[in-house]
């Protein structure tokens, strides 16, 4: 096996901080092929039978969890400030400028996940004829037999594109369209999550036909990867065996529901008969993003919430003067001066609010305190263990409350254990046996984490003042 490839695989694979991205599999003369692991994750694996050959680029310097790469910091500053003068902010990175926004044309809102602006910013970019094509993810062929439900391909018009509309939270991986990209000359958009885009970003710096041919990077706000279990896992409470899942929308919206009150509708073979269901997120026992079920450990070593090294990242905007319109809003947070152009030449088919960092902030806020203070314990306890890890911008620290030092522990139990309950699950053949084995965990979770009767008071008053100056 090369060396550097060797060196990845007992670093960053064998220590479980792989994303999954397949970048490493896509370089040539790699030994390497993704696949699903027990876990539903995807993961590079030796591949006995690949023709490997002689490697020209160096698989440490092109995975965004390497300890031989630049930062967030780097490569935002070498792309965006040294070119277009960009302001910077520690938490978003550079930027031009950010807004909240959706979009009043089309069905773009009524068809994406939040406000439309992801797949509309993507559709003006063909329009414009800026790109080709678009690399973002859809639905699998069914009839291709392929044993995943989404994967990424590349779209060549508004049609194609819209049918890849709407957060899949979901394993992908980008091997088989990294090299599509290289075999066919175009000029092409990525749309990615944060390690992903990172990692394309670094593959540019070393591969000059991407570096020509992937233009602009499309970020997604990114709270955690979820496993294949977090889908399947969903259809099983509503009546789907994991097996037979077919299809699932993540974010089905609820009209006249808060935005962060979404639904997920299934569809599959139940008793031996094709049906859709759908079911309130909040309903379903695995929906609860604070417990973090099925989250990649790597995921737990990122301190990129809001995609850094993309041209534009869009996300939801969870703030309260905007969770309670059900069609949803985005934020988009303008590093790449040619989106910011097109975003102002079509102020007439857009709602646009301009957004301070300080706005952007709060709309993401669990995920920065995460990310952050929760990424430095979580740091210090690896280091105490002295065990390998990603070298982050975040340093180690173990100077946080005692509660929240137990808050971010008993995280890391529970993503940990949903594995282990949802196999012995499996194994039982009901999804009872998941409930009762993670019940104690979650539940011991929940009355330490949650919120004192003081905060629950003042938390009711603030919402009171806001509707009451709303109205």
């Amino acid at each position: 096996m090369n060396q550097n490839v060797k060196e990845l695989m007992d670093s960053v694979v064998k220590y479980d901080y792989c994303i999954g991205c397949g970048i490493c599999a896509s370089l040539k003369g790699s030994p390497l092929s993704m696949d699903l692991n027990e876990e539903g994750k995807f993961r590079p694996f030796y591949n006995e039978n690949a023709q490997a050959g002689e490697m020209d680029i160096n698989a440490l310097e092109v995975c965004p969890f390497s300890n031989e790469i630049k930062d967030e910091n780097e490569i935002g500053n070498q792309v965006f400030n040294q070119e277009n003068k960009a302001k910077f902010n520690e938490y978003t990175g550079y930027y031009l400028k950010n807004y909240a926004s959706y979009v009043k044309d089309g069905d773009y809102r009524k068809k994406g996940s939040s406000g439309g602006m992801g797949t509309w910013i993507a559709t003006q970019l063909l329009k414009e004829n800026l790109v080709d094509g678009i690399i973002h993810v859809k639905s699998t062929n069914e009839s291709e037999g392929k044993n995943t439900l989404f994967e990424y391909q590349i779209s060549y018009s508004s049609e194609e594109l819209s049918k890849g509309a709407k957060s899949k939270y979901y394993p992908i991986e980008m091997s088989r369209v990294i090299k599509l990209v290289k075999e066919n000359e175009g000029r092409y958009a990525l749309i990615a999550v944060p390690c992903f885009i990172k990692g394309m970003r670094l593959l540019a710096q070393q591969d000059e036909v991407i570096k020509e041919r992937i233009k602009f990077y499309i970020g997604l706000v990114c709270g955690h990867l979820k496993s294949d279990m977090f889908a399947k896992s969903m259809g099983w409470q509503m009546g789907i065996e994991p097996q037979n899942l077919k299809r699932i929308d993540f974010r089905k919206k609820l009209e006249g529901k808060a935005a962060n009150n979404y639904g997920v509708e299934v569809e599959g073979n139940k008793n031996g008969k094709h049906i859709v269901t759908s079911s309130p997120t909040k309903d379903l026992y695995t929906t609860n993003w604070g417990h973090g079920l099925f989250k990649y450990n790597a995921c737990e070593f990122c301190d990129d919430v809001v995609g850094e090294t993309a041209d534009v990242t869009v996300g939801d905007a969870w703030l309260p003067k905007y969770t309670n319109d059900s069609m949803g809003t985005n934020i988009v947070i303008i590093r790449n001066p040619i989106i910011h152009e097109l975003i102002e030449k079509n102020k007439d088919k857009l709602y646009l609010d301009e957004l301070s960092t300080q706005e952007v902030y709060q709309s993401q806020s669990s995920g920065f305190r995460h990310r952050r203070e929760g990424l430095s314990y979580r740091l210090y306890l690896t280091d105490l263990d002295n065990k390998w890890r990603p070298v982050k911008r975040v340093k180690p620290s173990n100077d946080i409350s005692e509660k929240r030092k137990k808050v971010y522990e008993k995280r890391i139990v529970l993503y940990q254990k949903s594995f282990e309950a949802y196999q012995a699950a499996l194994k039982a053949g009901t999804f009872n046996k998941f409930v009762k084995q993670m019940d104690p965990i979650i539940k011991d979770y929940d009355k330490m984490a949650g919120p004192s009767v003081l905060r629950k008071v003042l938390r009711k008053v603030k919402r009171g003042v806001y509707l009451l100056v709303k109205n």
